[in-house]
């Protein structure tokens, strides 16, 4: 009675997410120079991040929790990299986003295990696999940050 992996899935899951990866550095890499556009660029980034499950036909009801997650993480994390980056410099921007990150998985993550628990109530048939929560991760990361970056480039 042992746990069988699909290795195949996970290769396949680890080349689409270099992929997305090599993609998102790319673009952010050009984009980085112009400051007002970096937030709605990672917003667009995060809705592209999760056409690869459209073709999958994944629902994404599926990636809910995982999309708050990355939401509340990154969003959270966005504000105490720059809340250290304004008062300490790059070494509080270090430390804001480490410590920023410590906190935000906790919160983040009584949100996720809710959707989770919500799911298995409400017998929704689950898809998740180790694509669709990693892309739903990715997805709400650049989401949370870009409009926390977008709304701190606006004001």
């Amino acid at each position: 009675m042992g746990i069988t992996i699909n290795r195949v899935g996970l290769i396949s899951t680890i080349l689409q997410m270099l992929l997305l990866t090599a993609v998102i550095l790319l673009v952010s890499y050009f984009a980085i120079k112009s400051k007002p556009t970096i937030g709605p660029i990672l917003i667009i980034l995060s809705v592209l991040t999760l056409l690869p499950l459209l073709f999958l036909k994944i629902p994404v009801a599926v990636l809910r929790g995982d999309i708050i997650f990355g939401m509340i993480d990154n969003g959270i994390l966005a504000l105490f990299a720059l809340s250290g980056a304004e008062f300490f410099g790059i070494l509080g921007a270090v430390v804001g986003g480490l410590v920023g990150n410590a906190i935000t998985d906790g919160l983040a993550g009584i949100f996720e295990g809710y959707e989770w628990q919500r799911i298995k109530k409400l017998k929704i048939k689950d898809g998740r696999t180790a694509l669709t929560v990693a892309i739903g991760k990715l997805s709400g990361c650049l989401l949370g940050a870009g409009v926390i970056l977008t709304i701190a480039w606006s004001i």
